[in-house]
């Protein structure tokens, strides 16, 4: 099975379990689940639960080695703008916003797409943006064993805007630094390339 294949099939088992602990939700904050707006929800948002949350049956590191190749380019290479969409562990509410991801090759570079893919099976699990960046940071350190790798996660939580403190406009940003991005000339390399407009 493909590492970072889609769950486009549903184990009907764990899908009526969780689409019953669903339906049982919609009553117990007193609406009727029998209605017809609601008949099908339970089942839907069982599958959008699982489908949110299907970065635990994928490996990251497997994703990483399934397209490292042999390279002497050792200059920084950056994938910047990455779409995250997570849900907070706290609240099971979402949070989004963008990864930027750079490394330094040390003898390995791998296939642009896969560090997206890394994003997504870690984003794709409850979460807090403080653990997606470490996840991030230290899969790609530990299997592409590069120079340096700095991952910069800004993100905007549904919890915060909707709910306790109401802040819309509040921006959570996170950031993880090893190897040659410890030092501060790379990284303010870095972090102005990240926040320039190229095109």
């Amino acid at each position: 099975m493909s590492p970072y294949r889609n769950l486009e099939e549903y184990n009907i088992e764990i899908t009526n379990e969780v689409k019953d602990h669903f339906a049982k939700i919609v009553e117990d904050i007193g609406e009727d689940a029998e209605r017809d707006g609601l008949i099908k929800t339970p089942e839907r948002a069982a599958k959008a639960m699982l489908f949110l949350t299907q970065g635990y049956k994928q490996d990251a590191t497997e994703i990483l080695k399934s397209a490292m190749f042999a390279e002497s380019y050792d200059d920084m290479v950056i994938i910047k703008d990455i779409e995250v969409y997570s849900l907070c562990e706290h609240h099971m509410l979402p949070f989004f916003g963008k990864a930027h991801i750079a490394y330094i090759p040390n003898g390995h570079i791998v296939g642009l797409s896969k560090i997206p893919r890394v994003v997504d099976v870690f984003a794709r699990r409850l979460q807090v943006q403080e653990r997606l960046t470490h996840d991030i940071l230290e899969c790609i350190n530990n299997t592409l064993k590069p120079k340096g790798v700095a991952v910069v996660i800004e993100a905007a939580h549904m919890c915060m805007m909707m709910r306790g403190v109401q802040k819309q406009n509040s921006v959570t940003t996170t950031s993880g630094f090893r190897g040659q991005f410890e030092k501060i000339e790379t990284r303010n390399e870095f972090l102005k390339l990240i926040s320039s407009d190229l095109s």
